[in-house]
């Protein structure tokens, strides 16, 4: 079967942001400020029951008089995308590779963060960092992202996932939603997520493939990292050595949902083997519980 080219895809994911664009407005996607969904915008007299929190010190010792701030829902958000484009995303299992489905959320997400007038902006790295593209508004910018992933230059060795962490940092100034695409296989990246969410709302999306998980029986496999080249075969036909296999692969999304939630940053996992729609339209729903996960291990059992 041929798989359809992103720029294909793109029209299907187009249509579809609608329903992910109305779940950022109306449903998690607001609970990611924290409170802090909104912006300054004047100062007034204070009157008596105004919360003394609120006193803007500066003006009321240059004045001589209370003044408290004034705030206004914020109506425009950032969204800025972090996609991995690594060796270790070139595998698959699934219906398409990761890379592939990583893409795809990002134009998803590109799209929806349109529809919602939202600025939009990305970067892209694998061994090296690639291409930063600061935040804006429009159609046109939607499709330079496009363009960006559809002539994603050939990868080299290595992930610098915490590298494109402190570069968004040092790029958004205001506070942003940060959605990071990667499958996380990298060193030293913890530090920079976690400095990254001290700022910014990151949602942190681990894209797996059905073969992290579930491997067939085929015998003696043979296996090579893609990154540090390292190679061996794996005897498929053991079912001791499946189990094995599954259980250690779900103990490492575990741990990373663990480290992600201890750094203040929302984890999901989004299978190569899933629609991103679905997923993504189920976790911005407005009735869905903020402490569940969407599709835990990302792949159907």
């Amino acid at each position: 079967m041929e798989i359809p080219s992103l720029a294909e895809r793109a029209k299907y994911l187009k249509i579809s942001a609608l329903t992910v664009a109305e779940g950022m407005r109306t449903g998690t996607f607001r609970s990611f400020f924290r409170g802090h969904g909104i912006e300054f915008d004047t100062v007034r007299d204070y009157e008596q029951g105004d919360d003394i929190r609120s006193i803007d010190w500066n003006v009321t010792a240059r004045t001589g008089r209370a003044f408290v701030k004034t705030w206004r829902e914020e109506r425009e958000l950032t969204v800025f995308l972090v996609i991995d484009n690594s060796h270790s995303m070139d595998t698959g299992g699934g219906k398409i590779s990761k890379r592939m489905c990583a893409f795809e959320a990002a134009v998803l997400l590109a799209f929806a963060a349109e529809q919602n007038a939202s600025p939009v902006g990305a970067a892209i790295f694998d061994g090296i960092f690639r291409k930063a593209l600061k935040p804006r508004a429009g159609r046109d910018q939607v499709l330079s992202i496009l363009k960006t992933l559809e002539h994603a230059e050939s990868p080299v060795p290595g992930s610098v996932l915490g590298n494109a962490l402190s570069g968004a940092s040092r790029l958004l100034r205001s506070r942003s939603l940060v959605i990071v695409l990667s499958d996380f296989r990298a060193a030293g990246y913890e530090k920079p997520l976690g400095i990254l969410a001290r700022k910014h709302d990151v949602l942190a999306v681990r894209v797996v493939s059905p073969s992290d998980f579930i491997l067939p029986r085929a015998g003696y496999i043979p296996f090579r990292d893609p990154e540090s080249g390292w190679a061996a075969s794996f005897p498929t036909s053991s079912a001791a050595f499946r189990t094995r296999w599954e259980s250690e692969a779900r103990e490492a999304v575990s741990r990373w949902e663990t480290l992600c939630l201890r750094r203040g940053v929302s984890p999901l996992v989004l299978s190569a083997d899933d629609d991103p729609v679905r997923v993504f339209s189920a976790f911005f729903s407005p009735g869905r519980d903020s402490g569940s996960t969407v599709n835990p291990y990302g792949v159907r059992l």
